[in-house]
């Protein structure tokens, strides 16, 4: 008698799981723009050509509930929200920056 495992809980690599942290169109590009300082919503949908506010809305929630963006309410005039980079998300920059290099 075998035992399955949920294919969920188990992966292949530890990069595996990563990659599927930022698989999509969208989430590498909003990731590399959080290297260069914190991110507000209105200035993103105006730096990537062809994103909604749907798609982006959706794509900064999961990078946060990734553990690899947080979300700041900055309560001054005009209240409004910045995303920064974890210290999760900080631990990845060198990775991307080897990424980069090989491209």
């Amino acid at each position: 008698m075998t035992i399955r495992k949920n294919t969920e809980d188990s992966e292949t690599c530890p990069a595996q799981a990563m990659l599927k942290l930022l698989a999509g169109k969208w989430k590498p590009e909003i990731f590399r723009l959080a290297t260069d300082g914190p991110l507000r919503f209105s200035s993103l949908l105006r730096e990537i050509e062809g994103i909604n506010k749907q798609t982006l809305s959706v794509a900064l929630r999961e990078l946060e509930e990734a553990g690899l963006l947080e979300k700041v309410v900055v309560r001054e005039k005009p209240l409004h929200i910045e995303y920064y980079l974890s210290e999760s998300g900080k631990s990845l920059v060198p990775v991307f920056r080897q990424l980069e290099k090989l491209a």
